[in-house]
């Protein structure tokens, strides 16, 4: 098994708070939606930016 990378992790997060987990191990990056994984990376880019600041 492979380590996730920060941004990779980030990416989980996110997904897991929005409630896209589940469905996410189901079906893979592939099987989400245009806009749930716009939601997701616009997420990810706005904490890296807010992270890069601090």
């Amino acid at each position: 098994m492979r380590m996730l990378s920060q941004e990779e992790r980030l990416k989980y997060e996110v997904a897991e708070e929005l409630g896209l987990l589940p469905r996410l191990k189901e079906v893979g990056w592939a099987g989400l939606s245009t806009a749930e994984s716009g939601k997701i990376g616009g997420i990810v880019g706005a904490r890296l930016r807010k992270n890069k600041r601090q």
